[in-house]
């Protein structure tokens, strides 16, 4: 079985909703797991030299080109070698922190994570989007059409054109009313959205188990 990577972004620690629910999958999951934090050793945004060294021949980098290309063909032989994939992206003003963002666009590389002739290296392998949010951007909810993350990002992990990946998205949501008096009435609704994305993320670390196996 090839590995399962875990890509974590949120800057909570223990106390992270999205991480908590993560680990139920990592509790149940069966196989060996690569573990980056992006919140405790997060990888730096994309420069111009990181830009540049991928169309320069390697013997005419810079110092600058040279650093920024072996960053990212490590991270990219560490995506490309994975079975199976969970990334935890909890939702910050409405959108995805920033380190999440950065470690996207070090791997995004043309004929080399995704091609426009052809499929992803990696079309097909199954992920997790595991991402909580304060309140609630479902059908119906006054905030319905502002959650610029679940979208962004089903698209450019799951895109045929793009990394292809299989991706179910998991959303723990309503937190803030665990400790916002304005949103105590909301806490049962709360804590069924926990326990679905709990009993969730269990099920798919034994299918993906499977998958990747």
């Amino acid at each position: 079985m090839t590995y399962l990577l875990h890509i974590d972004s949120s800057s909570l620690g223990e106390a992270s909703v999205s991480r908590q629910v993560a680990q139920s999958f990592r509790d149940r999951w069966q196989g060996p797991v690569v573990h980056r934090d992006l919140a405790a050793a997060p990888v730096p945004h994309l420069t111009a030299a990181g830009v540049t060294a991928r169309d320069t021949v390697p013997a005419l980098h810079t110092p600058d080109q040279a650093k920024a290309q072996a960053l990212q063909d490590e991270l990219i032989e560490e995506f490309l070698g994975a079975g199976a994939y969970l990334f935890t992206v909890p939702m910050y003003n409405l959108s995805m922190p920033s380190a999440f963002k950065a470690w996207l666009d070090q791997i995004l590389v043309t004929d080399r994570t995704f091609s426009h002739t052809g499929a992803s290296p990696a079309a097909g392998r199954p992920a997790l989007l595991i991402s909580a949010r304060g309140g609630s951007y479902a059908p119906g909810a006054p905030r319905e059409g502002l959650d610029y993350l679940v979208p962004t990002l089903e698209t450019v992990l799951g895109h045929e054109d793009l990394l292809g990946l299989d991706v179910t998205t998991v959303t723990p949501e309503l937190t803030m009313a665990t400790h916002a008096p304005a949103l105590a009435s909301l806490l049962p609704l709360h804590e069924a959205s926990m326990t679905a994305a709990h009993d969730h993320a269990r099920a798919l670390a034994t299918s993906f188990a499977v998958r990747a196996a």
